[in-house]
């Protein structure tokens, strides 16, 4: 979830101020995270506490109600409701939220049934789990060290012909169908974990959501450079810490992490 993290963190300033340049700082006063990086953290604290993906995610949300960038309309309804129940969205939320279940998962079937599970709470329209099982896939796939001709034929089963079709960059489109097949469209075309991240921010449109769901999956491909991995963090609360910091140890593993 790192890489969620990170590219939620350098998107947001850009989010409503697109810039079209790779050549940018990547941390700046002006940076944040925003409703991605809750989101993401309240997936990991649900895994790790056996709580409900839907009561973790109102709590984190109700604890951080007025993030940078706000929370969408429908979605701050569902928050705020004392009740929430799904509203049909096929909005990119749960693709960028989903990314701890690929890593604490193991296998396919468990990684997809778990995908679906974190979307159906608010985004269970058929693209909306579509997005987070097509995400959730792809990073356990990354993991794997899959070839890139067998991650394509698979992501292609998700968004037919994503690595050729031409997206239209600026557009912000908060859909899944709009979204996720730009963002594999990106990883494809990058060369290491800054590389992905600028060119998620350079692509414009939804910016910090798309430099969550493109860093959530270049974190699984090259790992994250610790300078990058520091910078990050020292955005972050120090409850958001401690879910992080716990989840990786009930992992086991710093392997995202590039020395």
């Amino acid at each position: 979830m790192l890489g969620a993290i990170i590219g939620d963190i350098v998107g947001s300033r850009f989010e409503f101020n697109n810039t079209d340049s790779k050549d940018f700082e990547l941390f700046t006063k002006e940076c944040d995270f925003t409703d991605d990086t809750i989101c993401t953290i309240a997936i990991a604290d649900a895994l790790i506490s056996g709580k409900s993906y839907k009561d973790s995610v109102k709590y984190w949300c109700n604890k951080y109600p007025n993030p940078k960038g706000s929370y969408g309309g429908r979605f701050f309804q569902w928050v705020h409701s004392d009740n929430p129940k799904p509203y049909d969205s096929f909005g990119n939320g749960s693709a960028m939220r989903v990314s701890p279940v690929s890593w604490w998962f193991n296998d396919k079937e468990t990684i997809l049934l778990e995908a679906e599970k974190t979307a159906i709470i608010s985004h269970n329209h058929p693209e909306g789990i579509k997005g987070a099982q097509c995400i959730a896939l792809a990073i356990f796939m990354l993991r794997q060290k899959t070839d890139k001709e067998t991650f394509i034929e698979v992501m292609n089963n998700y968004y037919p012909n994503f690595h050729k079709n031409i997206y239209p960059k600026g557009v912000f489109d908060e859909t899944c169908q709009g979204t996720v097949p730009v963002c594999l469209q990106i990883l494809l075309n990058s060369n290491s974990f800054e590389d992905a991240i600028r060119s998620a921010i350079a692509w414009g449109g939804d910016s910090d959501t798309i430099g969550a769901i493109v860093g959530s999956m270049a974190e699984a491909k090259w790992g994250v450079p610790v300078e990058i991995k520091d910078k990050a963090l020292a955005y972050l609360p120090k409850d958001m810490l401690q879910v992080f910091d716990n989840f990786n140890d009930s992992l086991n593993t710093d392997a995202t992490i590039k020395q």
